[in-house]
C-alpha cells in the first residue's frame, strides 16, 4: 500500500474554502469559565498558525443574520492542508461548539473570456494605429504587463482587510433555448463582455473574487465581494441582474453576508 501523499497542489490557481457555523450557545454555556477561556485560546492560536502559513489565507467574519454567527474563508495552495486546517477549524472551540451549517470548495481560475493579445492588437489596429509603429508597440507593452498582473491577482489573490463581504454560489442555465453550454463561444464571449462593462463601473468600491466549483459543488461558480459600504454591494447585484447574460442565462443560491473582524471583537459580537 503505498504511502498517502502530504500535498496536493493543482497545476494553477489555489483552493477556497468558505465555511459557516452557527454556535450552540447551551453546549458553550455548559462549559466552564476557565474552558471558554481556554477555547477561545485554542482557536486564536489555531487561526494565527494558519495564516502564518506559506500561500495561504484566512479570514474571519460576524455573519449578519442568522443563517450563521462564524464564517472563515481559507485561500490555500494544497488541499490537503486546506482539509486539515478545516477539520481543525470545526473543532476550534471545542467538540460540538460550531455547527457546520454551509460550506463550499472552489479553487481560484482564470476566465476563459478574458481578451487575447490578437484581440487587442486587432482591436488597436481597428482604432487607426499602425501595428509597425512605436505607440502600437508601447500600447501593447502596457497591455501585457496590465494582464499578467491581472492573471496573477486572479489565480493567487490577495484579499483585502475591506469590513463587508458577500458570498453567493451561482450557476449557468441549461434550458432548452436557454442553455449556456450550447452557445457558439463568440456568443458567450460577448455576452460575458457586458459584465465587465458594468463590473468597471464599480473599481475601486467592489473587489470582485469569481473562483470556479465545477466537479466540487452543485453550482458552478462561487462569487465573494467585497466592499466598504453595502450600498455597493446591493448595486452592482441590483445591476448585473438586467445584464443579458444574468437575467437569461443566471441561476443564483443563498446569498450570505459577512463582517470582516479580528477575533477578539468576534468572540465579543457573536456572544463568546
Amino acid at each position: 500500500m503505498s504511502e498517502t501523499p502530504t500535498t496536493l497542489q493543482p497545476k494553477e490557481g489555489w483552493y477556497v474554502l468558505h465555511l459557516f457555523y452557527a454556535i450552540d450557545h447551551v453546549r458553550w454555556s455548559m462549559m466552564s469559565p476557565q474552558e471558554r477561556t481556554g477555547a477561545k485560546a485554542a482557536l486564536t492560536t489555531l487561526v494565527e498558525e494558519i495564516r502564518g502559513r506559506e500561500k495561504t489565507q484566512l479570514l474571519a467574519f460576524s455573519m449578519v443574520t442568522p443563517k450563521a454567527d462564524i464564517g472563515f474563508m481559507l485561500l490555500c495552495g494544497d488541499l490537503h492542508a486546506a482539509n486539515e486546517a478545516e477539520k481543525r477549524l470545526s473543532l476550534g472551540l471545542g467538540p460540538g461548539v460550531l455547527q457546520p451549517v454551509y460550506s463550499y470548495l472552489s479553487m481560484t481560475e482564470w476566465s476563459e473570456y478574458t481578451q487575447t493579445k490578437d484581440q487587442k492588437a486587432a482591436a488597436m489596429k481597428a482604432e487607426g494605429l499602425d501595428e509597425t509603429s512605436d505607440e502600437f508597440a508601447t500600447k501593447l507593452a502596457e497591455w501585457e504587463a496590465h494582464m499578467k498582473k491581472y492573471y496573477e491577482d486572479r489565480l493567487y489573490p490577495n484579499m483585502s482587510d475591506w469590513p463587508v463581504f458577500c458570498f453567493y454560489p451561482m450557476s449557468k442555465k441549461r434550458d432548452g433555448a436557454d442553455n449556456w453550454f450550447s452557445l457558439p463561444f463568440a456568443d458567450r464571449h460577448r455576452l460575458m463582455g457586458g459584465h465587465q462593462v458594468t463590473g468597471r463601473k464599480y473599481a475601486g468600491k467592489i473587489r470582485q473574487l469569481i473562483t470556479g466549483s465545477t466537479g466540487f459543488e452543485d453550482h458552478e461558480w462561487f462569487v465573494t465581494l467585497q466592499a466598504k459600504d453595502t450600498f455597493e454591494i446591493k448595486a452592482i447585484v441590483y445591476e448585473m441582474r438586467f445584464d443579458e447574460v444574468s437575467a437569461r442565462y443566471g441561476i443564483f443560491s443563498d446569498f450570505y453576508i459577512g463582517l470582516q473582524l479580528g477575533l477578539p471583537e468576534l468572540f465579543q459580537r457573536v456572544g463568546l
